[in-house]
This record gives C-alpha cells, structure tokens and sequence, in this order.
C-alpha cells in the first residue's frame, strides 16, 4: 500500500499568472483563495424591518440584518433564504438584489436582497440572541454590528422611496473596516 507524501506548498507566481499564488511543489496545484460571499437580506413585514441581535462572534450583542456566508452548490437568492431561516425562523420573499458591497480588507463580497416575510413569523435562531421589527425611525443605529448593515438599511429606505432598481454599492470612499461612529473593526469582523 503506498502512501502520498501531503503537499508541499511555495509562495510563487504560476505559469500564466500575475500574482504570486500557493503552489504545490510536487503536482502544480495552484491554491486559489478567492473572496467570501455573503448573502443576506433586508427583510419586510406590516412596513417595519426585522434585525436579529447577534449570538455569535464577531460583534456579539449587535443587531444585524439575517446574512452569512454562500454554501457550495447554492444561489445567492437559496442562501439568503437559508440565512433568513436559521438566523430568524423567517420564510422570506425575495423581491430583488438591493445591493453588492465590497469588504476587500477581508475579501468579502456582500449580495444584499430586498424581501418580505409574507406569514409575519419570525423567532430567534441559534445564532440569534432575540429579534425585533423596527420602523426606520427606531433602528437602534448606535448598536449596528457592521458598516454593510448601516448601508443595507438605508439603501433600502431609498428604495422604498422609489429609488429606480439598480442595485447599490459601498457609499463613496468607504471600505466597510469604519462604523459611522468611527470605530474601526478588527480584521475578522465581517
């Protein structure tokens, strides 16, 4: 029975490339790591807007709109659902894509959806100390756990004002690593 030997990785730029990548040694591999999507949604119900406080790390405590991580195999819309439900019990509506955001500091990219919880019922996940619905004038802003939420939640207001449906982006000049209030985050926050 033979054994492999594990990889052995240099730091190089490979054949055809640009930028200097992970490569194996001994096969060629070249160890791509690329951006994380997240997925998430700015969600509706009676006009008021469901934010979940976070259980988790980072920014524990902190009210969030439902978003997390793209699965393998999934579309951007199934995994905005899939967040909704885990993180809020929510069976959400999508009505459309709201926003991309870019975090390159941790290389997020943020796909932010516009929808409606049709059945109003919503109770905490497991990654959820408690969930609320607030009218815009009651967002807790001070307690937001990220700069994409502060950005989601007002984008949002602009569509619901009648904003035409083209998608929005990061406010200009910002990076998404500074909170309104000027705190700057740490790396691993999303």
């Amino acid at each position: 029975m033979s054994t492999l030997a594990p990889p052995s990785f240099t730091i190089r730029v490979p054949e055809g490339d640009e930028r200097e990548r992970r490569v194996c040694n001994r096969c060629g591999f070249v160890d791509y790591r690329n951006p994380k999507i997240v997925v998430g949604s700015v969600v509706r119900a009676s006009g008021r807007i469901l934010l979940c406080r976070r259980a988790i790390e980072p920014r524990r405590g902190f009210w969030t709109i439902p978003a997390g991580y793209l699965e393998l195999n999934e579309t951007p819309e199934d995994g905005a659902r899939r967040e909704a439900r885990e993180e809020a019990g929510a069976a959400i509506a999508i009505r459309r894509l709201l926003a991309v955001y870019s975090v390159p500091r941790i290389s997020q990219v943020q796909l932010i959806f516009r929808a409606d919880l049709p059945d109003g019922e919503a109770r905490p996940g497991i990654e959820t100390l408690e969930l609320r619905f607030f009218g815009f004038d009651e967002i807790p802003w001070d307690e937001l756990a990220f700069p994409s939420v502060h950005w989601a939640l007002r984008h949002d207001a602009e569509a619901e004002a009648g904003a035409p449906p083209i998608p929005f982006g990061n406010p200009d000049g910002q990076a998404g690593d500074v909170l309104p209030s000027g705190q700057r985050l740490a790396d691993d926050a999303l």
